[in-house]
């Protein structure tokens, strides 16, 4: 069985995770207003990236990992991956000047 992670990009600028094991009928659900609370009143949406596991564990594990991130680092996330975060807590640590 496949599962997919994906994010979506809201009307206001904010980005929502979740999973699913139907992609195409989830973001439908999510276009009608019906996919989540978070996204109903943030329409339209925007599916802008996804990822593809084979259980359905292991994109719901990614999708809480995401959705705990901050707003940059999901954007950093989704425009360079997992290389472009890599190392992102040390960097905010560093930052803010504790090691």
């Amino acid at each position: 069985m496949t599962a997919y992670t994906y994010v979506l990009r809201c009307s206001d600028g904010t980005f929502y995770a979740g999973s699913t094991k139907h992609l195409e009928d989830r973001i439908e659900a999510h276009h009608q207003g019906l996919g989540s609370d978070y996204t109903t009143n943030r329409r339209p949406l925007q599916l802008i990236w996804w990822a593809e596991f084979s259980r359905i564990d292991e994109a719901f594990a990614l999708e809480k990992q995401i959705q705990g991130w901050s707003h940059a680092k999901r954007l950093a996330f989704i425009e360079g991956g997992w290389v472009a975060i890599k190392g992102w807590s040390a960097r905010e640590r560093a930052l803010r000047g504790s090691k």
